[in-house]
């Protein structure tokens, strides 16, 4: 419930920096730049499932194929209520796992070649249960949310700067000047912060679901650390990072400043939550 609550208040915060960013620049730029976002999202939010798993090379795996994983998976669905996701593989040695696609009906899980040698069964099906909870929980609609309020607000940020360079204000610019700057230069950023606070509520709420559904967090405890640990011997190779939101925990290698722009908590805390959990 407590995840619920700041899901549905960073999106409320979210909008109302929306409408404030429309206030300023006026109904016609709002409109322009919320019909190019809500396109933009929409493409993604339908066609996301093949671009990723284009994007990482992922191949459709059969039962034959992997007899083990389609059966974690098959019993994970049953645990959770919902339509067993389809199954893919994707050729790389970083210990990861993903979950895409719009709805439940139309949900793949990816898991790389590397976490099904690292992982035993428990914790294999405790990641398994955190990627079928945001398929469950529509986590790929609400961060397509707030990635088109996120859009529009750098969008109308950007197209402030353009109207500062060639004028936009007139005679009454200089009064205008610290809104300008506060819409130019703080409001795309803190609307940054809040899409990745929104990211990490997510996870935090998927670890949850996840070891709800399975009546322990254990096996997810166990898995993540040892995904962070073998993660950092082996980052992924290729792909994007613009992507490593979809991902259990981050595929690539990372710095002290890329952190605090991280989409996922510190696994420490997610460790340490799930390990508090009493069933």
């Amino acid at each position: 419930m407590k995840n619920q609550i700041k899901t549905v208040l960073l999106l409320g915060i979210l909008t109302a920096l929306l409408l404030w960013v429309g206030s300023f620049w006026g109904k016609n730029g709002l409109v322009i730049a919320l019909i190019f976002s809500i396109g933009m999202n929409l493409v993604t939010y339908f066609f996301s499932d093949k671009i990723v798993l284009f994007m990482y090379r992922a191949k459709e795996a059969t039962p034959r194929q992997q007899p083990e994983l389609h059966k974690i998976v098959e019993e994970v669905a049953r645990e959770a209520n919902i339509s067993k996701p389809r199954v893919y593989i994707v050729p790389s040695d970083n210990p990861n796992a993903f979950a895409t696609g719009r709805n439940p009906k139309n949900a793949v899980i990816a898991c790389t070649s590397g976490i099904l040698k690292l992982l035993n069964r428990d914790e294999l099906k405790g990641v398994i249960a955190h990627e079928m909870s945001h398929i469950k929980n529509r986590d790929i609609l609400i961060q397509t949310i707030a990635a088109t309020i996120a859009g529009v607000i750098g969008y109308v940020a950007s197209m402030a700067r353009w109207g500062a360079i060639f004028g936009y204000g007139g005679d009454d610019r200089d009064n205008n000047i610290l809104e300008l700057l506060v819409l130019i230069i703080l409001v795309p950023i803190i609307a940054t912060l809040l899409q990745l606070a929104l990211s990490r509520s997510r996870e935090y709420f998927a670890d949850e679901s996840a070891a709800r559904t399975l009546r322990t967090g254990k096996g997810l405890a166990d898995a993540l650390e040892k995904l962070e640990k073998e993660g950092k011997k082996n980052p992924m190779r290729f792909g994007s990072k613009t992507t490593s939101a979809l991902f259990i925990t981050n595929p690539f290698s990372t710095n002290a400043i890329f952190n605090l722009f991280s989409t996922h908590p510190p696994l420490q805390e997610r460790v340490k939550k799930l390990r508090a959990m009493r069933f």
